[in-house]
């Protein structure tokens, strides 16, 4: 039963509500799971991804049956490693060995750990580790070697920030620190699963080559979350925004959350959010190398969620508050959007920039730099899918010199043009002929319907003169004295008829 909260929420967003209705009724899977094909340690490692995720097992659960388990058990391995992590009840010395060998773990049959703290929210999936274990060691020897090469170098990064006093104590440094962060937790998983996408055949082999491009995908996502989880991540110790960048416009980090201080923390935001904006466009790159349509959801999904996310916190006091979420509806609307194809997904994108300009504050220091960045995007977007049809431009200037260049530029040889002018010739005689047709039809059918009335003793007569003194309304007195003459004929009738 819907809280009173959402009911009168919804009923004030009604667009919300539709896209919440259309997903739950209309959404049709582009694959789905075999449950009773599945081993008793799938089903398990599938009860865990549920468990520990909300925004990404509906996606990874619709992928194609070749990537659905390698990407499944990558995604519980680097949370398991995540929860060691973050767990600040195990000791250092104990941590450190764990982070840097994880990789090895996955091969010792039956491993499992339970010295997580009682609090710590995904404890129970490294108590049940084996299922993961088990799965993991039955994937090829391609899946496998990518898991593990991943899993060490993010493992080996995780411990070397453990150990870095200054990071633990202040937070992250600089810009540059910020970025590495980020790589060793976000641009690692964006670079393993480029590697499985191309080994699944799912992707464009080139990908593995753009390092740049599989880096931007994990750091715009992993950015995102470091700016709308200020207020979370404050309240539990932690800094992950760069004094580098929050320095310019206070002297103390816990500065930015006082109301008096409120228009700096603003500015300071907007600089947090134009770092990930320039992502962006590399964001939207990668995503047109994408061939299969689960993976192109699975992908896609999340960066329009983290667009809408940076438009929702920017310039948002709310921010320094509480932790700011997009609405069920729109993560609904943004995933019907982000599931059909590139150029929707685009206009998506190009939707939240066109509004992050609009809100845009000219007094703000990072205005003209938001701006490009905004700028930025609408440019690669239009570069792609130009908001002009060129097609219309040419018929629109009838010129065969355009027609010639256009197909020319469709890599159409002399035969393939002359056949096309053919069949263009065609179809615009066949247009002609249709409203030909359709123009004679509704004569005909016009003309029969005046007859039919004409024999029913419609007055024709008295229409017209009325038109004729300019009146476009039936007189009550005509229709009255038509009434008088029709029942004096009828009485006439009967009374003839009563004589014989």
């Amino acid at each position: 039963m819907p809280s009173l909260r959402k009911i009168f929420y919804y009923s004030f967003h009604i667009q919300e509500l539709r896209s919440i209705l259309q997903w739950t009724v209309w959404h049709d899977p582009v694959h789905r799971r075999d449950e009773e094909q599945e081993a008793p340690s799938l089903r398990e490692c599938f009860k865990y991804l549920d468990a520990t995720s909300r925004s990404f097992a509906a996606v990874i659960k619709e992928l194609n049956h070749e990537l659905l388990v390698p990407i499944c058990i990558f995604y519980l391995i680097l949370r398991g490693l995540d929860t060691i992590e973050d767990d600040m009840t195990i000791p250092l010395e104990k941590k450190d060995p764990l982070l840097r060998n994880f990789y090895n773990i996955l091969e010792k049959d039956g491993w499992t750990f339970d010295g997580n703290g009682p609090d710590e929210k995904d404890r129970d999936l490294l108590v049940h580790f084996d299922c993961v274990v088990e799965e993991f060691r039955k994937l090829s020897a391609a899946y496998k070697e990518i898991l593990k090469d991943i899993t060490k170098r993010m493992g080996a990064g995780m411990a070397d920030y453990a150990h870095n006093a200054e990071f633990n104590e202040k937070g992250v440094n600089s810009i540059p620190d910020y970025e590495q962060y980020c790589h060793y937790v976000a641009g690692l998983v964006g670079e393993g699963l480029t590697r499985l996408f191309v080994q699944g055949g799912s992707a464009n082999p080139a990908l593995k080559q753009r390092q740049d491009l599989h880096e931007s995908m994990g750091q715009h996502l992993q950015q995102t979350n470091i700016i709308r989880d200020i207020r979370e991540d404050r309240d539990d110790g932690r800094r992950f925004w760069p004094r580098e960048v929050w320095s310019k416009y206070v002297d103390d980090f816990d500065d930015l959350f006082k109301p008096e201080n409120k228009e700096k923390a603003l500015r300071c935001s907007s600089e947090m959010i134009l770092i990930a904006l320039r992502r962006v466009p590399d964001c939207l790159f990668y995503l047109a190398g994408l061939r299969e349509q689960s993976v192109f959801n699975f992908a896609a999904i999340p960066q329009s969620m983290a667009i809408a996310t940076l438009e929702l916190c920017f310039r948002n006091p709310d921010v320094f508050q509480k932790n700011v979420k997009i609405s069920k509806g729109q993560a609904c609307r943004l995933m019907i959007e982000s599931s059909q194809n590139l150029r929707t997904l685009y206009d998506t994108f190009r939707t939240y920039a066109r509004i992050i300009h609009k809100k845009n504050d000219p007094r703000d220091p990072n205005f003209l730099k938001i701006s490009v960045a905004c700028g930025k995007i609408e440019q690669f977007i239009e570069g792609i899918f130009p908001s002009q049809d060129p097609n219309a431009i040419v018929m629109a200037n009838g010129a065969k010199e355009n027609d010639d260049i256009m197909m020319k530029a469709r890599g159409m040889n002399s035969e393939e043009r002359a056949k096309q002018r053919q069949l263009d010739k065609e179809a615009r005689r066949d247009v002609i002929l249709m409203a030909v047709a359709s123009i004679g039809i509704m004569t005909f059918i016009g003309a029969l319907m005046v007859f039919m009335a004409w024999m029913f003793g419609a007055r024709f007569d008295l229409a017209i003169e009325g038109l004729r003194n300019g009146s476009f309304r039936p007189d009550p007195q005509v229709i009255k004295q038509i009434s008088e003459e029709a029942a004096s004929k009828t009485m006439k009738a009967g009374a003839a008829k009563s004589e014989l």
